[in-house]
């Protein structure tokens, strides 16, 4: 996905309409996910989708202000937010009724406030959190003002490592279709309020509806397995070093 993105992080140069998300859009990303061939879909992508992408991670970031970041130049943000889309562009299921306009609107919307929040609150608090990424070690230290604090910084990093390396952990789709649901509740960990095993059962179940509980149970096995060692690892050792 990188190396389709390689050489589209500036706006393109080409005149186009000013309704940038159009049902030609709509319709692109759903023959993208219909399609096997890695060249077909690359080309799809650089013409009838990345524009979109493009303008709608501008548009949302300027609209809401988004401004506390790390990048100097937004134009990375909106990189790392796109690679993000790119990441879940498998998950649009038209039959479901949401329109892609409507859905990848609101995974930005919601990915900005989690960066916003984080960035703004790293500023107020002065946590420090050194990051030292080696390779595919996936390895970092942790300073905390907190045991809670390192805990959710912890989480926060799980969660992105089991994201990106969902379809390795769970080469089936639909068992990674449930595992992100999982991983979501991480990621609204501060929005739910009950967190009993009946209740986020119904959660999953709302965003899967097929799901099966054995699956949800033996999918949620295979996350908890990996947090437990790489957490253990952490305590004592002292810094992160994510393997699954």
């Amino acid at each position: 996905m990188n190396l389709m993105l390689e050489s589209t992080t500036e706006m393109p140069k080409k005149k186009v309409s000013k309704n940038y998300f159009t049902q030609e859009t709509e319709d692109a990303i759903v023959l993208y996910n219909n399609t096997l061939d890695f060249k077909l879909r690359s080309k799809i992508y650089e013409e009838k989708i990345h524009y979109a992408f493009f303008k709608l991670t501008q548009n949302i970031i300027h609209t809401f202000k988004f401004y506390n970041t790390e990048v100097d130049n937004l134009e990375h943000l909106q990189h790392e937010i796109i690679v993000f889309l790119l990441s879940k562009i498998h998950l649009f299921d038209p039959k479901k009724g949401a329109k892609a306009y409507s859905y990848f609107g609101t995974i930005v919307k919601r990915w900005c406030i989690l960066y916003n929040d984080k960035n703004y609150k790293s500023k107020i608090q002065k946590v420090s959190t050194d990051e030292l990424f080696k390779d595919d070690t996936h390895s970092c230290t942790i300073e905390s003002t907190s045991p809670e604090d390192s805990l959710s910084i912890f989480l926060d990093k799980y969660v992105d490592f089991v994201s990106i390396n969902i379809y390795k952990i769970f080469p089936k789709e639909y068992d990674a279709k449930i595992a992100d649901a999982v991983l979501e509740l991480f990621r609204k960990r501060d929005q739910i309020d009950v967190f009993n095993k009946k209740a986020l059962y119904i959660y999953i179940h709302e965003m899967i509806p097929n799901a099966k509980t054995p699956k949800i149970t033996k999918i949620a096995g295979i996350l908890y397995s990996i947090f437990k060692k790489n957490y253990l690892f952490y305590l004592e050792q002292g810094y992160i070093n994510f393997k699954f």
